[in-house]
C-alpha cells in the first residue's frame, strides 16, 4: 500500500556550499496541508522505505535513454494531503503532496470529471513509485491550488490502473521537473505545477517554502507549502544555504554533503545523500550506523524494524548533530525517537522508546550514504529553490521540543 510519509522532497543548488543570508522576500502564496493516520493496522515503516531506497539506487533509463520514473513518497503511518480542484467548475481532489516526483495525476480513487477545460492530448503517462504506479492518459486542465494559485492549463494524468494508493485520488507533484522525463509518451518531459506558476508570473521565484509540526496526533492541518519563497514567520535564526552534491547517484535527486557526529565525534565522514520527504526515518550508511547502535546502546527490535532504547539510555542520549553547509542542525535526544503517542501504528509496544535513526543498507562511499527523511525534516524549516538551485534550511519553534 502506498502511504505518503510527510512532505516533500525538493532541495537545489546553491552559488556556494557555505552559508549565505537570506535574500529579501517576494511575493507567495501558502496552501496548509492536513494530517492523516494510517487506520488499517500496524505497518512496517523501515520496509517500506527499504523497498523505497532500493528503488531509488536501482532506478534505470527505459529503453529511449530516458529516466524510468521518478521515486515515491511512502510512509505508513502518517499521510500529507491537500486539496485541488481540476476542471471548471472544479472537481475537489485529495492528492498526496510530493516533492521528490513531478507528475501530478488523478484517479486512483475518485474518477477524473472532465469539463470544459478538459484537453485529451492522447498521450501514454505512466510512472512506477517502488511501492506504488499508475498509468493512464495525459490531459491538460484548470489546476486550482488555492484562489491564488491558479494554473490555466497543467498537466495531469488520468490513471486508468494505479496500485497502492488507497484513500487517496493521487499525487500533487512539485518535485524537479527532470523526473517527469520518459512518463509521457512523445515528449521529454512535462511542465511541473511549480514550473507553471512560475512561467505565469503568479511567483515571481520558482521556489517552495516547508514548514510542518512534529506529528503526534491527527489534525485538520498542521503544515504550509510557501511558493514563491520562504516564510519568515516560520522558521528562527539564520536560513542558510548549500548546494547540491555533484556525486552520484546522489546528485540524480536532491542530493547534498553532509557529514554526522554523535556527542560531538564524527560517525559518518561528509559524503553525499540526499534529503527526502519521501522517506519516513533517517537513514545513514552501515558503518555509521553500527557506530550509532554501540553510543547509543540501542538494540533492534525484530517487530517494529527501528531501534528501541531502555529509559535510562534514553536519558544519556547525545544530539545526532547533521553538518551541512558549514553549519550543524541537531537532532535532540527527543527528535531522535519516533513519537510514543504513535507506537500503536508501528506496531510498537506503549511507553517504548523507538527511534528513528536506520540502517540505509550499505557502508559509506557507495554515492548514497544517508537519506534525511522526514523525521529529521519535521525539525526544521526547509526552502527548495530551483530558480537559484539551492537548498535552504533553518530552526524552527520545534528544533528542541519535546513533544515525542
Amino acid at each position: 500500500m502506498f502511504r505518503f510519509s510527510a512532505l516533500l522532497s525538493l532541495l537545489v543548488v546553491a552559488l556556494s556550499a557555505t552559508a549565505s543570508p537570506i535574500l529579501a522576500d517576494t511575493p507567495k502564496v501558502t496552501i496548509g496541508f492536513a494530517t492523516r493516520f494510517n487506520q488499517t493496522g500496524a505497518a512496517n515503516i523501515v520496509a517500506a522505505d527499504r523497498a523505497r531506497i532500493a528503488h531509488l539506487k536501482n532506478r534505470t533509463p527505459s529503453g529511449n535513454g530516458r529516466r524510468a520514473a521518478s521515486f515515491s513518497i511512502t510512509n505508513t503511518a502518517v499521510t500529507y494531503t491537500t486539496s485541488v480542484g481540476v476542471g471548471s467548475p472544479a472537481t475537489s481532489y485529495t492528492l498526496l503532496i510530493d516533492t521528490g516526483s513531478s507528475n501530478t495525476w488523478v484517479g486512483a480513487d475518485k474518477s477524473y470529471v472532465k469539463t470544459s477545460t478538459s484537453t485529451n492530448t492522447h498521450k501514454s503517462v505512466s510512472v512506477s513509485y517502488g511501492s506504488g504506479s499508475f498509468s493512464g492518459t495525459e490531459y491538460t486542465d484548470k489546476v486550482t491550488l488555492s484562489s491564488d494559485l491558479v494554473i490555466d492549463s497543467q498537466s495531469i494524468g488520468v490513471a486508468s490502473q494505479s496500485s497502492g494508493f488507497d484513500g487517496v485520488d493521487g499525487i500533487l507533484g512539485i518535485g524537479p521537473v527532470a523526473l517527469t522525463e520518459g512518463t509521457v509518451s512523445g515528449v521529454s518531459s512535462v511542465p511541473t505545477v511549480s514550473d507553471n506558476l512560475h512561467s505565469a508570473g503568479t511567483i515571481s521565484t520558482e521556489s517552495v517554502g516547508v514548514f510542518f509540526a512534529p506529528t503526534t496526533s491527527e489534525s485538520d492541518t498542521n503544515g504550509e507549502l510557501t511558493f514563491g519563497g520562504a516564510d519568515s514567520s516560520k522558521y528562527t535564526g539564520t536560513l542558510a544555504y548549500t548546494s547540491l552534491t555533484s556525486t552520484s547517484p546522489a546528485s540524480e535527486y536532491w542530493g547534498i554533503d553532509q557529514s554526522v557526529s554523535y556527542g560531538g565525534q564524527t560517525i559518518l565522514a561528509s559524503t553525499a545523500g540526499i534529503v527526502d520527504t519521501g522517506t519516513t526515518l533517517v537513514y545513514i550508511a552501515t558503518d555509521a550506523y553500527n557506530k550509532y547502535v554501540s553510543a547509543t546502546g540501542a538494540s533492534l527490535d525484530s517487530t517494529t524494524g527501528l531501534l528501541r532504547i531502555s529509559a535510562a539510555k534514553y536519558a544519556d542520549l547525545k544530539t545526532l548533530d547533521f553538518h551541512i553547509g558549514g553549519t550543524a542542525y541537531g537532532l535532540t535526544a527527543n527528535a531522535q525517537t519516533w513519537p510514543r503517542s504513535l507506537n500503536s501504528y508501528i506496531g510498537g509496544e506503549s511507553g517504548d522508546i523507538y527511534l528513528v535513526v536506520n540502517d540505509i543498507g550499505n557502508d559509506s562511499g557507495e554515492g548514497l550514504d544517508f537519506i534525511d527523511g522526514y523525521t529529521f525534516l519535521e525539525r526544521f524549516y526547509t526552502v527548495f529553490d530551483t530558480t537559484n538551485s539551492r537548498f535552504g534550511i533553518a530552526t524552527t519553534s520545534y528544533t528542541s521540543a519535546t513533544s515525542n
